[in-house]
């Protein structure tokens, strides 16, 4: 599957209407954001289950300041709407990949539970780094 682009018409459905989903933020003058979409593209074709989708954060800079992206590419991956994980910086192909898997991997409906948990006590969501 290729990937999509975000923006504010299509985020939060697409965030919350898909099981997993991977979000680059980049801009288009940034070395390892372009270093880092073919990695991405390879992983979006290899795992036509997951969404992968991109945030020009040049383009869409009211998204980019609610998320408080600070660095680029910074990378977040969704399972079951809920974030859990966020990392800034440039991934490996084989790093990416492991990754893939291990959100993947994840319980849907343990997610969600914990992230209700940590809702109900004010804390931030199990497994968002």
């Amino acid at each position: 599957m290729a990937t999509i682009e975000l923006t504010e018409d299509n985020l939060a459905a697409t965030i919350e209407g898909n099981e997993t989903v991977f979000v680059d933020f980049w801009a288009a003058w940034c070395g390892p954001c372009r270093m880092f979409a073919p990695i991405f593209e390879a992983a979006a074709q290899e795992h036509p289950d997951v969404v992968f989708a991109k945030l020009d954060t040049e383009a869409q800079p009211q998204i980019a300041g609610a998320l408080e992206i600070q660095a680029i590419p910074t990378l977040m991956a969704f399972r079951g709407g809920v974030l859990v994980y966020r990392e800034a910086g440039a991934m490996n192909a084989s790093g990416f990949g492991q990754l893939v898997e291990a959100v993947r991997a994840l319980d849907v409906t343990d997610v969600r539970r914990q992230a209700a948990l940590a809702a109900d006590s004010g804390a931030d969501a199990p497994g968002a780094s």
